[in-house]
């Protein structure tokens, strides 16, 4: 359960947990602002998909994805354990529908990293649960600057990732929040005030009518 207070009198707000997702093209810093949020908000759990794609020599089993077999997905997926899933260059990418929902129900924001597919799933999905962000390059000969300072995609796969991108920014109309990246601080400063403003969004406050109608109870008992 997550709780707002009112100072002296400590009055329990209970809410619904939110659901963060941000998308980008590959290089526009998402997985970083991810990183850093994390850091700053530990009390937001970062969503960990599966994917049938190979592990990258610097990502952790269980901490970036949860890695398996074409054959497992798609017998998850049949059976509509999936909040959202994607087929992203040629690999299958998925979200887990129990585990989030369980989170949500008790207060808990989950932030998601996730492509344009994914996020159209979740968002037909759980409409009022959503908060989307879509996070742009400052230019693209700086996106392919970036994605090759990332040294560990072939020559081929940052072309295809660059030729993927011009699908992926036409996508930014779907999103709440669009960022362009130009600055890593500035942006981050600008995503943590999303953050803040949308855990206190009216809808989300499910204790909001009975506190309510406590503050008026006590005006109308105060004399």
């Amino acid at each position: 359960m997550s709780i707002e207070t009112t100072g002296l009198e400590n009055r329990i707000i209970d809410r619904r947990g939110l659901m963060l997702v941000l998308s980008s093209p590959s290089g526009a810093g998402k997985t970083t602002l991810t990183r850093l949020l994390r850091e700053e908000e530990p009390s937001l759990s970062l969503s960990i998909s599966m994917t049938t794609r190979q592990r990258r020599p610097s990502e952790v089993e269980g901490v970036h994805y949860h890695f398996i077999d074409k054959d497992q997905f798609i017998a998850m997926r049949d059976r509509g354990e999936f909040l959202e899933w994607a087929e992203v260059h040629g690999n299958f990418y998925g979200s887990p529908k129990k585990p989030i929902e369980q989170s949500l129900t008790a207060g808990k924001d989950i932030l998601f990293d996730i492509d344009y597919q994914g996020a159209q799933q979740v968002r037909a999905n759980a409409p009022d649960d959503v908060v989307s962000v879509f996070i742009l390059p400052p230019s693209i000969p700086e996106l392919k600057a970036r994605l090759q300072r990332r040294a560990e995609d072939s020559d081929d796969v940052i072309h295809q990732r660059l030729v993927a991108a011009k699908g992926e920014i036409d996508r930014w109309t779907d999103y709440d929040y669009v960022l362009v990246n130009d600055d890593l601080n500035r942006t981050f400063t600008r995503l943590k005030a999303i953050l803040v403003a949308e855990r206190l969004h009216r809808d989300r406050q499910l204790g909001l009518k009975t506190f309510i109608a406590g503050l008026v109870q006590d005006l109308s008992t105060s004399g």
